[in-house]
C-alpha cells in the first residue's frame, strides 16, 4: 500500500513562505500523479495543485497559481509545494495525494485521488 507522509507545515506571518514536502513509500513516485489538497476550518476539501507523473504538466487552484509552485523529485519519491506570499486564507490542513489517473478536470476532484496523507497544518497569521 502506498503511504504518503507530509512535512514542512507550521506557522508563518502573512507574506511569508513555507515549503511543504511529501514522501511516497510503498511504490515508485514516477508511476503516480501527485498533488495537494487543503481543508480550512469549516470548509470542504479544496484542490491546491498537482503534478503529472514526470512533472511535465501541473495544475493549480486559480487563487494560488501566482504564489505556489509544485515540483517533484522522483529520484527521492517526493513532491513539494513551495508557498510564497502566504495569506490568512491559506490557513488549512494540507494533504498530499497520489493517483494512477490524471486529467485536467478530474484531478481537481478529491474523489479521483486514491491515496492520501495524514495532513500537515499551515497557519498564517495576519
Amino acid at each position: 500500500q502506498v503511504l504518503l507522509v507530509e512535512s514542512g507545515g507550521g506557522s508563518v506571518q502573512a507574506g511569508g513562505s513555507l515549503r511543504l514536502s511529501c514522501t511516497l513509500s510503498g511504490g515508485t513516485s514516477s508511476t503516480y500523479a501527485m498533488g495537494w489538497f487543503r481543508r480550512a476550518p469549516g470548509k470542504e476539501r479544496e484542490f491546491v495543485a498537482a503534478s503529472i507523473w514526470n512533472g511535465g504538466e501541473t495544475l493549480y487552484l486559480d487563487s494560488v497559481k501566482d504564489r505556489f509552485t509544485i515540483f517533484r523529485d522522483n529520484t527521492k519519491n517526493t513532491v513539494a509545494l513551495e508557498m510564497n506570499g502566504l495569506k490568512s486564507e491559506d490557513t488549512a490542513d494540507y494533504y498530499c495525494v497520489a493517483s494512477t489517473t490524471w486529467g485536467e478536470l478530474s484531478s481537481r476532484n478529491s474523489r479521483n485521488w486514491r491515496f492520501w496523507g495524514r495532513g500537515t497544518q499551515v497557519s498564517v497569521s495576519s
